[in-house]
């Protein structure tokens, strides 16, 4: 059996995975993945990007360029309604984007706008973490797992052959039904499965029902199913989905292609359109949450950790942050800029924003429910934006201020700059160009400075020395220019004060103020940080 050695092994190649393989690869983490379908996503699946994701994967050179030209190339905008078929002439809209609902992003990040399917952007994040050099290998499943106090050593098989891989960490991203989860015994909370739906991806001609470049998501409601049709997907075809019930003595074996055809001639709401079924697909609505998201060596990410019913769009956008953040964590680990003790900070961190995301989208789910069904079912969030892209963090690795109230939201247009929270974007010019604090972080640890905070830089430069750590210092103010004078504002700090921001854009700590002994305190606050 062949023997083979990689700092991190990723199980599963959807959002999680290939987001944990691209941003380790990036940060030169040798890493491998593997797959036990042969490609990404054919469906078009889990549509757009929220804001806050887009902010972690844009650091990697040319990605968000890419996410950019696939949305360009699609449309200009969506909307969700609503209403018994494609064709009903008073849908209940929900959101569309003449309302201009998401119009104060572009105040709070430099992040563009992404409405992309996520064949599409699993496509880019393959052939980007392909190309920094991450091993990605399709078509082999996992065999076997077992970990010791050193490591982690797996069996995986690929064309009938097992080879034996030995790893220091493992990402489990390996979808809801999480065999490795389960293999585990890690323990799950939440409603379960919420039903079962069938997939119908078709080709027909819309023009007149639809409008040119958007994406149009309708919840469907009348008398033959309940489902959903999304149009205008950007991989050449359209995607009916259609609820059914097991329960009821219904299986996706129902769904022959005569029947496929007739469904999507209810959805659109024409009894005589002219139908080409391209693909189909079933899958379980559910909402499983994993009671911890790391055992020994292994981290779930992704469905493995939360699975959420789609409704509100955030599914999809967690997962890739999930990826995104497990590896710069075990970056600084790898690389001894952390102590091991530092990857507890992630279960900490991502499992309670993973509960409440996905506790959101069951509320939203129930909104669409007759009363009757929504028992036990949680309360929309009155604001969605600070679950978006304002959500706070508590662990280890945030020094808490004295008072902080413990909040895991806070309103992104409102910055306070606390320990905890998302650093805010402010904008600045560097040499006549502009760009954003958001644009600083990301490579390492960032020091931010006022105006008169230099001895809190030149502390940074011995204390980055002393602890071998990649921290990038900047005086505001000086080699950058505070454009709109907004930095002390947002950040909460005074002209002699400083924060410092971690790789994920989040405040570690900060001080007001000067100190009498900035390298002490430097020191101290980044030993606790990194658990060291």
């Amino acid at each position: 059996m062949k023997h083979e050695r990689v700092p991190v092994l990723i199980v599963g190649g959807g959002y999680a995975g290939l987001s944990a393989a691209m941003l380790l690869a990036w940060r030169q983490i040798p890493v491998m993945l593997v797959e036990r379908h042969p490609g990404t996503s054919i469906q078009p699946k889990a549509f757009g990007v929220g804001p806050r994701a887009v902010e972690l994967l844009r650091p990697v050179p040319g990605v968000e360029h890419a996410l950019g030209q696939i949305w360009e190339g699609i449309g200009d905008d969506m909307r969700i309604a609503i209403a018994p078929s494609l064709s009903s002439p008073n849908p209940q809209m929900i959101m569309s984007s003449e309302d201009d609902e998401l119009g104060f992003l572009s105040e709070i990040t430099p992040a563009i706008q992404v409405g992309a399917p996520q064949a599409e952007i699993e496509r880019v994040l393959r052939a980007k973490a392909e190309e920094l050099g991450a091993d990605l290998r399709f078509s082999t499943e996992l065999v076997t797992l077992d970990q010791d106090g050193e490591g982690v050593t797996a069996v995986i098989r690929s064309d009938g052959v097992d080879s034996m891989v030995r790893a220091d960490y493992v990402v489990a991203a390996d979808g809801y039904r999480s065999p490795l989860r389960q293999a585990l015994g890690i323990p799950t909370a939440g409603k379960g499965s919420l039903g079962h739906m069938f997939s119908i991806m078709f080709d027909a001609d819309l023009s007149g029902l639809v409008r040119e470049r958007e994406v149009t998501l309708w919840y469907l409601q009348n008398d033959v199913f309940t489902g959903v049709i999304v149009t205008g997907t950007g991989v050449g075809a359209h995607v009916v989905g259609i609820n059914y019930d097991p329960d009821k003595g219904e299986s996706a074996a129902d769904f022959t292609p005569e029947r496929c055809v007739e469904l999507v001639r209810v959805a659109t709401g024409v009894p005589d359109l002219d139908v080409r079924i391209l693909d189909t697909a079933s899958f379980t609505l559910a909402h499983i949450l994993a009671e911890r998201y790391r055992h020994g060596r292994v981290f779930l990410a992704g469905d493995a950790a939360h699975t959420m019913p789609p409704t509100g769009g955030q599914g999809g956008s967690t997962a890739l942050q999930d990826g995104c953040d497990i590896a710069w964590r075990l970056w600084l680990v790898l690389t001894g800029q952390a102590g091991p003790g530092f990857l507890d900070t992630y279960d900490a961190e991502r499992r309670p924003i993973g509960t409440l995301t996905a506790d959101a989208q069951l509320a939203n789910l129930g909104v669409r429910m007759p009363p009757s069904q929504r028992v036990d079912y949680p309360e929309p969030l009155e604001d969605y934006v600070p679950a978006l892209i304002g959500y706070r963090y508590h662990s280890t690795a945030v020094v808490t201020e004295p008072g902080d109230d413990g909040s895991l939201l806070e309103d992104p247009r409102v910055p306070t700059g606390r320990p905890g929270g998302r650093a805010p974007h402010v904008a600045l010019d560097w040499d006549g160009q502009r760009i954003s604090t958001i644009d600083l972080f990301a490579s390492g640890f960032v020091l931010l400075a006022g105006p008169k905070g230099r001895a809190w830089t030149d502390a940074g430069r011995r204390v980055q020395e002393q602890l071998g750590i990649q921290l990038t210092r900047v005086v505001v103010g000086d080699e950058l220019t505070d454009v709109e004078g907004a930095f002390g504002k947002r950040y909460g700090v005074g002209e002699g004060g400083v924060v410092l921001v971690r790789p994920d854009g989040y405040v570690a700590w900060r001080s007001p103020e000067p100190d009498p002994a900035p390298a002490a305190t430097l020191e101290r606050v980044l030993r606790q940080v990194l658990s060291r």
